[in-house]
């Protein structure tokens, strides 16, 4: 039974349930209206590229959610496939397949995320300016440092006895 639940039955089948999530009055739970069954087994969520997608965001932002594709890359891969621009969970598997296939044809996930890391280690290696701001932990793109770029640098530290001088009189 346990190997029955874990072997997925499609690729794009994400999250299977036996039971038919529903809605009390204490919590909130989000039932589709048009879930797809196949079986007992109830579909809630699309996988596209690895990622689960919202099935209830249009599918130009449902692919936002796979890292690589952004705003313009979600235009344009409904461009080529000439898809319309409707709730994910209204396509047909016959467009899911094609939004798959589209997809896989991009650098995403973890092949994108390791090209990065290979090129800043790169960098870092060959010590070049760019390298070394990153071993600091600065930016490197010529953004100044003097008031911002707490993102990069932490929070800020209190130096211990630093005091202002006083005024002249």
């Amino acid at each position: 039974m346990a190997h029955a639940l874990a072997t997925p039955v499609s690729p794009s089948l994400s999250f299977i349930c036996n039971t038919k999530p529903s809605i009390s009055p204490s919590s909130i739970s989000y039932t589709p209206s048009n879930p797809r069954k196949i079986g007992g087994l109830t579909i809630t969520c699309v996988r596209v590229g690895g990622v689960e997608v919202p099935n209830n965001k249009r599918i130009e932002y449902s692919l936002q959610y796979v890292h690589g594709i952004g705003r313009a890359r979600a235009k344009q891969i409904l461009c080529d496939l000439s898809l319309d621009n409707k709730v994910t969970k209204e396509l047909s598997e016959d467009e899911l397949m094609q939004v798959r296939d589209e997809v896989s044809k991009y650098m995403i996930e973890g092949d994108l995320r390791r090209f990065n890391a290979m090129a800043i280690r790169r960098l870092k290696e060959i010590q070049c300016y760019r390298g070394v701001r990153h071993i600091q932990g600065l930016p490197c793109r010529g953004q100044r440092t003097k008031n911002n770029t707490r993102t990069l640098k932490g929070k800020r530290v209190a130096i211990a006895g630093k005091k202002k001088a006083p005024a002249p009189k």
